[in-house]
């Protein structure tokens, strides 16, 4: 089943939404969640400790799941022809870059995980 070559406007003119100038190439921007990753491990086993060679491994695999997850939706996004990646967006990358079960689980935690920020968050500005 073939595409269409058909461009469709995005908001502001752009004609897809990766056609924006962009401030810094996609290598340079690479997030570090070292004290993350500790604080995780911390958690789980509080006498355990973790070395900086670990921590640099950890932080590339997440920095590729990231990168592929939204690569990924954004494809779903731009295939749909929408300009806003939607939540349905990253849970459909999801179920197409995992399998089973683990992709379910990784929406479902991902999905709680909002809720109990947007949840927190309410909480907060109430009072």
């Amino acid at each position: 089943m073939a595409r269409s070559t058909k461009k469709t406007k995005c908001s502001r003119g752009h004609r897809n939404p990766s056609s924006r100038k962009k401030s810094h190439s996609r290598t340079d921007f690479n997030r570090n969640y070292s004290l993350y990753i500790r604080r995780v491990l911390k958690e789980v086993d509080p006498q355990r400790s973790i070395s900086s060679g670990t921590l640099d491994i950890m932080n590339s695999v997440i920095n590729d799941i990231f990168e592929r997850i939204s690569t990924q939706a954004n494809n779903l996004m731009c295939f749909r022809n929408r300009c806003t990646l939607t939540p349905e967006d990253i849970q459909k990358a999801m179920y197409m870059l995992f399998p089973g079960k683990r992709a379910k689980y990784a929406v479902t935690f991902g999905s709680e995980a909002v809720q109990r920020y947007v949840h927190s968050k309410n909480n907060y500005q109430l009072n």
